[in-house]
């Protein structure tokens, strides 16, 4: 899956938190955020708006759903339940998951699907 495959599969798949994700669907995708990020945070700084300003905010909310929503496809991937993203919150947590994220996926079905066709 390329960069332009996975931002399309990410947000037609905004809020399925069911099945699997390939690490490519998974990493292009985060590519996109921060270069979602940073393109409000940049269009922020050049209107002389403060730090978290309106574009960067508008940005944020529109990759929020599905960001958590890949995140959990990809988490499934190996196995593990969706619910795994809230350790997020927590520095040592944040660790943790770049291992489960970056990590292959089950060769054989899962509870959560059938592996993903290369």
């Amino acid at each position: 899956m390329n960069f332009t495959q996975s931002i399309e599969t990410c947000f037609k798949k905004f809020s399925v938190f069911e099945g699997r994700a390939r690490k490519s669907e998974f990493w292009w995708f985060q590519l996109f955020c921060v270069i979602a990020q940073v393109t409000g945070a940049l269009l922020d700084y050049l209107l002389g708006y403060s730090e978290n300003g309106a574009f960067e905010w508008v940005a944020y909310i529109i990759i929020l759903l599905p960001s958590l929503a890949v995140g959990a496809r990809r988490l499934h991937d190996s196995g593990r339940s969706g619910w795994w993203q809230i350790l997020y919150l927590t520095i040592i947590g944040i660790i943790v998951l770049i291992v489960w994220w970056v990590a292959d996926g089950d060769k054989k079905k899962n509870k959560f699907g059938q592996p993903i066709k290369l």
